[in-house]
């Protein structure tokens, strides 16, 4: 427990230094005003990665997983945070904001992994393909294209759901699946032909989804095919 622990503090400060060490090079060699002041994101990356690191070091107690899903936003915003110090840069903030939602998902990823429950894609993917959307848009700033998008919401449901009842052979929970998905890609159809824009979220991203939840369902039957004459 002693040596595990120690290793955990060991690691988290080799990270820190490197991190500290790399921003102040780079800021030296641009702007030339880089000070200790601003390293100070690095507490929050400490912190962050003081609830990423145990799960690795700790793996017979699974539990520990759950710490990922705080541990990876928090880690998310020490490195925007750093970031936006060392270059002067603070209008990050407004273009990659989202990747605090993504962050939220790929820890629910990692938890789901951990500890060993498939159910926690569900959250992991409903916040991780709302947080793309989010940085589509704010990369884009085509936030109109949200008359539209808020139809990754039920799809980001329905995949997870189709996922977890083919691999798991669970005909009730494919099935549940399949339906939320075909309503996902009806809606986006039906908002695209209502609001006919030009917009390539629509003219572009519509036949895509429509694509991939047809390429969908076809393996889905296969699949399911496969298994019940297995």
């Amino acid at each position: 427990m002693q040596k595990n622990t120690s290793l955990l503090f060991g690691i988290t400060l080799v990270i820190l230094a490197f991190l500290a060490l790399g921003g102040n090079l780079l800021a030296r060699m641009g702007s030339g005003g880089a000070s200790a002041f601003h390293s100070w994101p690095l507490a929050v990356i400490g912190g962050g990665l003081l609830f990423c690191i145990p799960p690795f070091i700790f793996r017979q107690n699974k539990g520990l997983g759950g710490l990922f899903i705080p541990g990876l936003p928090v880690l998310t915003t020490g490195l925007l945070l750093f970031a936006a110090s060392m270059t002067g840069h603070w209008s990050l903030w407004g273009i990659f904001w989202p990747l605090e939602v993504i962050g939220v998902a790929v820890g629910f990823v990692m938890a789901a992994i951990f500890l060993r429950v498939v159910w926690l894609t569900i959250p992991a993917s409903i916040v991780g393909l709302t947080g793309l959307a989010l940085q589509f848009c704010a990369v884009t700033g085509l936030w109109a294209a949200w008359a539209v998008l808020w139809t990754v919401v039920p799809f980001s449901v329905g995949l997870p759901l189709l996922l977890i009842g083919i691999f798991h052979k669970m005909d009730g929970v494919k099935l549940a699946g399949m339906i939320v998905i075909a309503f996902a890609g009806l809606a986006f159809a039906a908002m695209a032909a209502i609001l006919g824009s030009s917009s390539p979220v629509i003219t572009i991203g519509g036949p895509v989804l429509i694509l991939t939840v047809g390429v969908i369902m076809i393996v889905s039957a296969l699949f399911g095919k496969k298994i019940a004459s297995a």
